[in-house]
């Protein structure tokens, strides 16, 4: 072989490299590299294991392995508010996590507001749309991108199951945590005009975030007589939700919540998304993004699945009768 020969063999396999190169995203999995997944969440880390579970697994079938090519690091807020979610937000800037994943609004909103370029993936939230997050669901823009709970819309929906089930109610107390932010806030917006329309009172009853919080708010909602209970959708409840279902059971009020994870504690009726399904999907967002997609082409999804569950023994304890044409609508009725 000639020098020439030799040179442009070398320039050839140079070529080649570069063009290899360019077929493959600048952040796509790199052998021996350990990506970091933070979760920030502005409840408890038991209260959400169901459905951290549901996260690593599916996490685990696209091949990441915890040690091997992937590390976690949580955080929780233990609901003491927008001040210390902005705090834990900032931990993971700090550590330069790869991603960013967050559990409802709160969050997602000081995540936003603390970086423009770490990917940040929501996997539930009521109406980023609304609350500026994102410029649209099928073009989010940005750096945020993930999954939509229609909770706005579904909570009209409660409101008409309650109704349905609860003969001659007239009454509902709304369990809201005190000082709820903009997610709660959007919620609210949308059942005091579904309660006017389907003619109830509703009595908006603040929770304290102090552990005797539920007690007192159970309390109240006896004093002002009301015939049944609903919680906004939100982390917050969602962590407390083995506690809401004793109190209901103990003042003996029948209750929607907003997840099967409630009536899987022994509640009385949930009407809601999937969240162990959007958790599986917000595990696929953030396989595509390690590999090297971008928060910006990837759609803000909204949840598919919706489950509607009605535990008949919860409500014997309370000497409540579900009209055989509610339980005929039921996706599940446990007796």
């Amino acid at each position: 072989m000639t020098l020439l020969s030799g040179t442009r063999a070398v320039v050839s396999l140079l070529l080649c490299a570069m063009l290899f190169a360019l077929c493959f995203p600048a952040n796509a999995q790199q052998p021996g590299k350990i990506f970091r997944v933070g979760f920030v969440d502005s409840s408890t880390a038991l209260g959400n294991e169901v459905l951290l579970s549901s996260f690593r697994q599916e996490l685990s079938k696209l091949g990441w392995i915890e040690g091997k090519n992937l590390a976690f690091e949580y955080r929780f807020a233990e609901s003491r508010g927008a001040e210390r979610v902005s705090a834990l937000v900032a931990e993971l800037l700090r550590l330069q996590v790869d991603v960013i994943v967050t559990a409802g609004a709160p969050p997602a909103i000081e995540a936003k507001k603390a970086t423009t370029t770490i990917p940040i993936v929501m996997a539930t939230f009521p109406d980023p749309v609304a609350l500026g997050l994102v410029a649209s669901l099928s073009r989010p823009g940005g750096n945020v991108t993930g999954f939509t709970s229609l909770s706005p819309e579904l909570n009209t929906k409660r409101l008409e199951l309650l109704k349905d089930s609860v003969s001659k109610l007239t009454r509902v107390g709304i369990f809201r945590p005190a000082g709820g932010g903009a997610g709660v806030q959007s919620q609210l917006q949308g059942i005091r005009p579904a309660g006017v329309a389907l003619k109830l009172q509703l009595d908006e009853i603040d929770v304290q975030r102090e552990p005797e919080g539920l007690d007192s708010a159970f309390q109240t909602a006896k004093q002002k007589q009301v015939g049944a209970i609903m919680t906004t959708s939100g982390r917050v409840f969602f962590a407390e939700r083995k506690r809401i279902v004793e109190l209901a059971g103990k003042y003996r009020l029948p209750a929607i919540y907003a997840q099967k994870e409630f009536v899987d504690e022994g509640g009385l009726i949930s009407y809601g998304a999937d969240l162990v399904d959007l958790y599986r999907r917000t595990a696929v967002y953030v396989d595509k993004i390690l590999k090297g997609a971008k928060p910006a082409d990837l759609p803000v999804q909204q949840a598919t699945k919706f489950e509607f569950v009605i535990n008949l023994k919860a409500a014997k304890q309370i000497g409540l009768k579900v009209p055989a044409r509610v339980l005929e609508r039921a996706n599940q009725v446990i007796k």
